[in-house]
């Protein structure tokens, strides 16, 4: 099943999802790094790495959302797409709620129960990162009809079963061959 809002021929739900999905691990890291060094300046990154996170992860859930409303009904693509989404939602809220414990403290210093939270969401993040694998890798969500090993170019206009024209060279015969 093809996605239905593409940039310069690729789904735009993927593209979006990479840096919140980054900042909110490393948000985790830095986390992980003010426990060991008691560095204020590890937690106000953290801080504001959740914030971005959160910011992007909600745009790209109005993409998300907007591929799995022209899911079929009734087909596996259409569950797993639903417990994926729904997974996420629950993502950003943890580490929203990680985010909004944080928020009057010195130095964005995070409590035991923001750890959690952002921990929590982080370990959710792996399990809804494979459901999307899963759509998209298993079940075909947001791959062209028709892609192949040799469909031509995204930008080229012409749709994924048209064979691409190589543009390499044939080998020219080496020394000895006859």
């Amino acid at each position: 099943m093809e996605s239905k809002v593409k940039l310069f021929g690729h789904p735009i739900h993927p593209m979006l999802i990479v840096l919140p999905l980054g900042l909110l691990s490393a948000a985790v890291v830095f986390d992980i790094v003010y426990l060991i060094t008691d560095e204020d300046a590890f937690s106000s990154v953290a801080f504001w790495n959740i914030a971005a996170g959160v910011v992007g992860g909600l745009g790209a859930a109005v993409f998300g959302a907007w591929d799995w409303f022209h899911i079929p009904s009734d087909t596996r693509a259409k569950r797993i797409g639903l417990l994926h989404g729904g997974g996420n939602v629950v993502v950003v809220v943890l580490f929203s709620l990680s985010w909004l414990l944080r928020l009057g403290q010195e130095g964005y210093e995070p409590g035991v129960l923001a750890y959690a939270l952002s921990f929590g969401g982080l370990g959710l993040a792996a399990v809804t990162g494979w459901l999307g694998g899963e759509l998209v890798d298993r079940l075909g969500v947001g791959v062209d009809q028709g892609a192949n090993l040799n469909a031509p170019s995204s930008l080229s206009g012409l749709p994924a079963t048209t064979e691409a024209v190589s543009s390499e060279r044939p080998a020219s015969p080496t020394a000895g061959d006859s």
